[in-house]
């Protein structure tokens, strides 16, 4: 049995990054072995394992074979006779197809060092092709890493844009499309993983209307050098869904079609919707009347979503730099504290409620902006 660091662990090394975690690879051992030795398993289509004080995930190398269509249309082999070169071939990209034995040696058999310095995406092997989801980690890593300089290789793109003409990013799962896609939101530049999807031709397929030059592509480049909120910044990259929409309906029901189809999280079609809806009233909020302030703060919820309120401004700042606007988000931000002070309790200590109350608490709320706008 010989165990091997691998993947992004020995990347990020060789790159000076933080290593955030570490997998293994095992090589010549049986799942028995594994387990004789206490470590747990937890794999389902392929054996792996965690060690049993760690709690590190450790493989058993694997060929893999492909067998149908999909991001699960596979057969894997992990007998004791796969070895190390096998396993890392079947990997994505050469600079994740690097390993170090426990006594620091770098195995490089696909030039992965090489590529780091050079800052090229590449694939290793032919067999790239045979997950649709590498498209989707690619974009990822260049979103990541494009910071550094790094770019993706011209064979690799051709070979992305014979997967999509081939059908293959039409088997993605969606579970699989919404997870990369969030985590590709979280890194430096999100908006490299939407242009590697436009060079290879995918992201009409998997984000009808988006556009590389489009204005939400450039609210998300304002966004993220705001905020690394997740939900924010889709907000803004949805914000302008479709370009033609005049009315915003069909913006509404394309964000709430693209959530559906890719089981998005119900923060994020929320944020995104509200921002459709009242980014445009925000932006000139210093020139609505009180009543109409009051409308937008409880279109808003900002008495009961103080944390979402937060975020919506920040969205319609960046939605304001990427058209070179001025937005103030404090001045929006102080009308709806002041909005905010009104004393509920004192109005129930009155004998207020049901309907009496709510309307009580409008009036009292509307007063409140009105002296606030008095007195800047």
């Amino acid at each position: 049995m010989k165990i091997y660091l691998v993947g992004g662990a020995v990347r990020d090394k060789l790159l000076g990054l933080p290593v955030k975690e570490r997998d293994w690879v095992v090589v010549g051992a049986t799942v028995n072995d594994m387990l004789k030795a206490g470590f747990k398993q937890v794999g389902k289509e392929f054996p792996v394992f965690l060690h049993p004080k760690t709690g590190e995930e450790y493989a058993l190398a694997r060929m893999e074979r492909k067998v149908k269509p999909g991001y699960k249309g596979f057969t894997f082999d992990t007998s004791p006779e796969v070895t190390l070169e096998d396993d890392l071939i079947r990997r994505d990209l050469t600079i994740n197809a690097m390993a170090e034995t426990p006594e620091g040696q770098l195995i490089d058999p696909y030039h992965g060092k090489q590529d780091l310095e050079n800052k090229i995406l590449r694939h290793v092997s032919s067999a790239f092709a045979e997950d649709p989801v590498r498209i989707l980690r690619l974009g990822r890593f260049l979103a990541r890493f494009a910071h550094l300089g790094f770019h993706v290789a011209k064979e690799t793109i051709q070979l992305m844009r014979d997967m999509v003409a081939a059908g293959e990013v039409d088997a993605l799962v969606a579970e699989r499309v919404w997870k990369e896609l969030e985590r590709a939101l979280s890194e430096k530049h999100p908006e490299k993983f939407f242009e590697v999807l436009a060079e290879c031709g995918a992201l009409p397929k998997l984000f009808p209307h988006l556009k590389i030059d489009g204005p939400g592509m450039q609210a998300l480049k304002a966004a993220s050098q705001l905020s690394t909120h997740t939900t924010l910044r889709l907000a803004t990259l949805f914000y302008a869904l479709p370009e033609e929409d005049t009315d915003k309906s069909a913006a509404k029901k394309l964000v709430s079609t693209l959530c559906h189809r890719y089981r998005i999280p119900n923060a994020y079609r929320e944020l995104a919707t509200l921002t459709i809806e009242h980014y445009a009233k925000a932006l000139t909020a210093n020139t609505l009347s009180a009543e109409e302030l009051l409308q937008l703060f409880s279109a808003l919820d900002i008495f009961r979503r103080e944390e979402r309120f937060h975020d919506f401004l920040l969205t319609c700042l960046a939605i304001a730099h990427s058209q070179g606007l001025a937005f103030d988000p404090t001045w929006l931000s102080a009308c709806a504290t002041a909005t905010k002070s009104v004393d509920i309790q004192a109005l129930i200590a009155q004998g207020l409620d049901g309907s009496a109350l709510a309307v009580k608490l409008k009036e009292k709320r509307r007063e409140k902006i009105e002296q606030w706008l008095a007195s800047i």
